[in-house]
């Protein structure tokens, strides 16, 4: 058993007040049983005392316990040939899917060309247009305003070919990609 420690504090030393403390007084008569009892229940109280803060200093930090033995992680190891099987069933589920996407794509990409084909064309007229009004001595007001109508024109129009083409680049680069 464990002696007291300074810093414990002492048990009690009668329940009663100003009672007898029988243990210094030498002339007390006490029978050697009572002697034993009081040493044991003084005993007893010291280890309960010292199981107390024992189990004190035990849980104290049990709420920051919960909270780490909350949070686990399950690994699960499986086998190569399962792995395999998972992989062959989730390309067969999507290849589909895949090809369809492919196929929309490749349309698009031609009606994009169809559509910078057209717009070549309508700047090509626009500039011969132009150098037609540029060559030619304009007879009045009303030609020299259509001349910077269809100069806007066909500015605009290049830079809906330039667009177009970024258009057309991204996509066959994503088509490459696939």
């Amino acid at each position: 058993m464990k002696s007291r420690s300074s810093t414990l504090p002492r048990p009690r030393d009668s329940v009663f007040s100003g009672g007898l403390d029988f243990r210094n007084d030498a002339n007390a008569v006490c029978p050697p049983n009572v002697r034993e009892c009081v040493s044991a229940m003084e005993d007893c109280c010291e280890e309960a005392y010292e199981a107390q803060q024992l189990l004190r200093n035990g849980t104290f930090d049990l709420p920051r316990m919960n909270k780490v033995l909350e949070s686990q992680r399950v690994f699960l190891l499986i086998d190569e040939a399962t792995v395999k099987r998972y992989r062959s069933d989730l390309a067969d589920e999507v290849e589909p899917q895949v090809n369809e996407l492919i196929d929309r794509a490749e349309q698009g990409l031609k009606l994009l060309r169809r559509k910078e084909g057209l717009v070549h064309s309508k700047v090509e007229t626009a500039k011969v247009v132009q150098s037609r009004a540029a060559t030619a001595p304009t007879a009045n007001k009303r030609e020299e305003r259509r001349a910077q109508l269809l100069s806007k024109q066909r500015r605009r129009l290049e830079e809906e070919v330039r667009l177009l083409e970024s258009e057309i680049m991204a996509l066959q680069k994503k088509s490459s990609q696939a």
